[in-house]
């Protein structure tokens, strides 16, 4: 097992991997910025290094920097955990050069699978379904990219090739607005992701998204996890998580086991990852993939029984996996919540001091959080402050305990989203189950 580990990350993933690293023996290091010297992970770790000011670029982003605090904590391995440097191919290839073990895919499955045009080539030459569309990125050629368009049919997506988190996608709906839609996401996908590559598919007019939890370990065993549904958003960005999917026939998923299975043996897939999907009138269409843990992985362990977190430490240590897919059971049902520090009508960010947190509790409730009573929330960051998961024998039963649990938390001095999870639990649309991507900002208003 690794002796100990550097938790590149912050927040409530940099507690949950400190808690993994604990329970097997790991000693941890904490990583921070001159804004985060409170967080509950930085007062718990082992040791600690301060790697820059408070924007993410000066520190989180900060690869020297992040090394040298593994080099001089001799530390044997480095846990991205999500966002940041996770699914970044560079920060893989350089934590692996240094003589560190990075807790993730291989650097070269990374840029395979990241890069949105060359990960849906690797799953259709695998036969996975995919979205109909171009299949490689766009050229600068007007006409070209309009017989594409014609050729997909319309509506038609517009999505950069290193996109993420919903940002570098616009939808065109006719051929006028076409070449204004690439050039547009063209400028947005260069100022996000450093690369103006672009690629276009069929827009999708009512589709759920449905991802696979993945994990491989390095002697060649693959097993998938079940599903998440995750089509409760706004603006491309995940709210509400459950697995399994409503809705999911037995038939559909062991096809999809199978045809994910077969497809990351051929690239040699190594740690947890995600595989993205599309599910529009019973069909499945893959759309990307995410190297890394996910937020929502809570919802797969409390179904699973598997601690997805401390098997990606066990992985990374070179252990086989200590299962097969027969041995997969899925029980029960379980939903997340995400608890954000925003106003819950105008979603404007809204750090500041937590003058009382109060989490709730009750039968298959749990609480992924890094906040206490007196912790300030920084306004640099992402506004994710609390996962609430709730587990039950059945979705009704994890729907009630949901409601139960958003009634009774109590976060005061910041506001948050809890007054609309409030208002999505007593959807009687939700509580039916199967919606699509766009019903969240179709019932509230938004564009």
């Amino acid at each position: 097992m690794l002796d100990k580990v550097l938790i590149a990350n912050r927040g409530e993933i940099a507690l949950r991997i400190l808690r993994a690293c604990r329970e097997l023996g790991i000693k941890t290091v904490a990583v921070h910025s001159t804004a985060d010297n409170n967080l509950k992970h930085v007062l718990l770790a082992d040791e600690t290094v301060c790697i820059g000011p408070p924007p993410s670029k000066d520190s989180y982003l900060n690869m020297p920097a992040l090394i040298a605090a593994a080099e001089v904590t001799d530390s044997m391995a480095i846990h991205p955990g999500y966002g940041f440097l996770a699914e970044n191919a560079d920060f893989a290839e350089r934590v692996e050069k240094s003589g560190f073990v990075f807790v993730g895919p291989k650097a070269e499955t990374i840029r395979l699978m990241g890069d949105k045009v060359s990960a849906i080539r690797t799953m259709k030459e695998a036969g996975v379904p995919c979205v109909p569309g171009s299949g490689e990125p766009l050229g600068s050629e007007a006409e070209d990219n309009r017989r594409i368009a014609r050729t997909i049919g319309y509506p038609v997506i517009i999505k950069a090739s290193g996109g993420g988190g919903g940002r570098g996608m616009r939808a065109v709906h006719s051929e006028a607005a076409l070449l204004n839609a690439i050039n547009v996401t063209k400028a947005e996908a260069l100022a996000a992701f450093g690369s103006d590559q672009v690629y276009m598919e069929r827009f999708l007019e009512r589709p759920r998204h449905i991802e696979f939890q993945v994990v491989a370990d390095s002697h060649g065993n693959i097993v998938v996890l079940g599903e998440r549904d995750c089509s409760l958003q706004r603006r491309h960005q995940k709210i509400v998580e459950e697995a399994p999917a409503p809705g999911i026939t037995a038939k559909q998923r062991v096809e999809m086991i199978e045809s994910i299975t077969a497809a990351l043996k051929r690239v040699g897939y190594r740690g947890a990852g995600t595989l993205e999907f599309l599910y529009e009138d019973g069909r499945f269409y893959f759309i990307e993939a995410n190297t890394r843990i996910q937020v929502e992985h809570p919802v797969t362990e409390m179904v699973t029984g598997i601690d997805l977190v401390k098997l990606q430490l066990r992985i990374a240590a070179g252990e086989p996996l200590p299962f097969r897919q027969h041995d997969v059971e899925i029980r029960g049902h379980a939903i997340e919540c995400r608890i954000n520090a925003e106003d819950p009508k105008t979603f404007m960010p809204s750090p500041g001091q937590v003058r009382l947190w109060h989490p709730p509790g009750g039968p298959g409730i749990r609480i992924d959080s890094h906040l206490y009573s007196g912790y300030t929330v920084p306004p640099f960051y992402d506004s994710l402050v609390a996962k609430i998961i709730a587990h039950g024998e059945d979705r009704d039963t994890a729907i009630a305990r949901m409601r139960n649990a958003l009634s009774e938390m109590v976060i005061e001095g910041i506001k948050t989203n809890a007054p609309l999870h409030q208002e999505i639990f007593g959807h009687g649309a939700f509580r039916q189950g199967g919606l699509d991507i766009h019903y969240l900002e179709r019932r509230l208003g938004l564009k």
